[in-house]
């Protein structure tokens, strides 16, 4: 894939016939549009070996520059946005959870993220989309412009929390009939289109494809699967995005980056398989599925096209590769945790990760390519991750086994999770809404379904969090809930003992607590 990122650095250090001409003054800064989905999986993307959803404007991404096959978010939104636009852990700026107290924790005068990096490099900055979980407005984080929705999940303004949205600090009404992504779509072309002859950063973190699971525009009258309405809405909208860059002889140079947020909401894990197979966990979850998210980078030209890199990365990587690809000077007197990815874009081999961090609340894990450690030592063999997740034995004495568990401890040690700043509501970092008796699952058929994640200002009770519910039956405190304690506690055995056998990824007989919480509550 060919990466068209031009940046000073990338001039200074590698000094190609085609850096020799922006030397020269015949190139400029590269453009940058980061697009985050929201509760999108890689289990919803084509080019990922989705087996029931098509994606072909985000494929062509895929197609004309580079797909990241080991991109680590956090397990939920709040965190993931907090990592990804400081490239700081949450420990370290407080954002843990989806929690009031995470967003209390983190303020505007203490961190710095990336459009304040870019700014001085000589970029006009723009954000459209959600903002929920990040405490004050885009303009106090460095974005000149912005339209901004007030939860998750907004489309119609039947919606109670879509009645407005927020343009440059005004609250704006949606009328009667108009449809919110569209109009962040609009938005974004429009600042595109008026900043075309400067370089520009474009934040647009999507409605899609977050609950509450709406008809789009495009839904026939009688779709009986929104959650695939809104799917392919979404890839419409890159779409429109990316004619709209060839439109403006914009494309070669932009570096676009799509990114799903976190994993996919459990209603839909299910069938986001890849290849015939489940992935482990989904969104709120400490597995494999809560975090792996679809990332793609394009930038024709300059990224090799059709190409994919296995190489371990999370959202802390984002913000030093668009500082340095941009010119820009990272924030001083902070520690960066993120690496940049500006090699790795350009084919080089770079300096590759040897782990990744993850954190949810008073949960996190440190990963590697074969193996992961938890915060309460469980290791697991992830060699056939993303879709089993191996228990191995805490007096194992396998040699590999032994050295990983070293390694991992090692980088825990160094990272000192527990001398940061953790928020203490229910240790899940979770905050969803209570479960409804009855409603419509994200594709639109009617069941006892999940609680939808929600926006900052919903709670989750102790009764309904499944952290709580393993605590209970976790009497032992071994870390561990039994075939027998789990169907002591359901009311139908049978249906108990096929949950079971599902949630038991690793087969070894027994519910770890990040096997447990992969279920939805009832």
């Amino acid at each position: 894939m060919k990466v068209h990122i031009i940046a000073i650095a990338a001039l200074i250090l590698a000094p190609m016939p085609m850096l020799q001409a922006a030397e020269a003054g015949t190139a400029r800064k590269p453009n940058v549009i980061l697009i985050l989905a929201d509760d999108l999986g890689i289990g919803n993307v084509s080019c990922y070996g989705a087996d029931n959803f098509k994606t072909p404007s985000i494929d062509a991404l895929a197609k004309s520059g580079m797909r990241f096959e080991r991109c680590f978010s956090a397990p939920v939104c709040g965190p993931s946005r907090a990592v990804l636009m400081t490239g700081r852990y949450g420990f370290r700026t407080g954002m843990t959870g989806n929690d009031k107290e995470s967003a209390k924790l983190m303020g505007a005068a203490t961190e710095i993220m990336i459009p304040k990096v870019l700014k001085p490099a000589g970029y006009v900055t723009g954000q459209v989309g959600k903002w929920s979980q990040i405490p004050f407005e885009p303009s106090d984080w460095g974005f000149d412009e912005f339209l901004r929705f007030k939860a998750s999940g907004d489309y119609w303004n039947t919606q109670e929390r879509a009645k407005n949205y927020t343009l440059n600090g005004k609250s704006v009404p949606l009328a009667d009939g108009e449809y919110l992504p569209d109009k962040m779509n609009d938005f974004a072309i429009d600042f595109i289109t008026r900043h075309k002859d400067q370089p520009f950063f474009l934040y647009y973190p999507m409605s899609h494809v977050h609950t509450d699971i709406m008809p789009t525009p495009d839904s026939a009258p009688d779709s009986n699967d929104y959650f695939m309405d809104n799917i392919n809405y979404m890839d419409k909208l890159v779409g429109r995005l990316s004619a709209a860059l060839e439109r403006l002889k914009l494309t070669e140079n932009t570096l676009v980056i799509f990114v799903g947020d976190n994993g996919v909401h459990p209603g839909e894990a299910d069938r986001s398989t890849i290849h015939g197979r489940r992935l482990s966990g989904a969104k709120g979850t400490m597995l494999e599925g809560g975090s792996l998210v679809p990332c793609i980078a394009s930038w024709p030209g300059t990224i090799p096209a059709a190409n994919s890199s296995s190489a371990l990365t999370d959202f802390s990587d984002f913000l030093p590769t668009l500082a340095e690809l941009a010119g820009g000077k990272l924030p001083e007197g902070v520690t960066i945790d993120g690496r940049s990815l500006a090699p790795i874009l350009k084919g080089e081999v770079g300096y590759p990760r040897e782990s990744i961090f993850v954190q949810l609340g008073r949960n996190w894990y440190a990963r590697e390519s074969s193996w992961k450690l938890t915060h309460s030592n469980e290791l697991f063999d992830m060699s056939d991750a993303p879709f089993v997740e191996k228990a191995v034995a805490a007096d194992s004495t396998d040699p590999e086994a032994v050295a990983a568990r070293k390694r991992l401890q090692a980088k825990l040690n160094q990272l000192n999770v527990t001398a940061g700043k953790i928020s203490h509501g229910d240790g899940t970092g979770k905050n969803e809404e209570k479960p409804k008796k009855s409603t419509k699952n994200l594709s639109g058929k009617k069941e006892e379904a999940p609680p939808a994640p929600s926006g900052p200002a919903a709670e989750t009770t102790a009764e309904d969090d499944p952290g709580a519910k393993f605590d209970k039956l976790d009497k032992a405190k071994t870390g561990k809930v039994t075939r027998e304690q789990y169907l002591a506690k359901q009311s139908d055995a049978t249906k108990g003992a096929k949950r079971f056998d599902k949630l038991d990824t690793n087969k070894d007989g027994a519910l770890s607590r990040e096997e447990f919480t992969s279920a939805p509550a009832k």
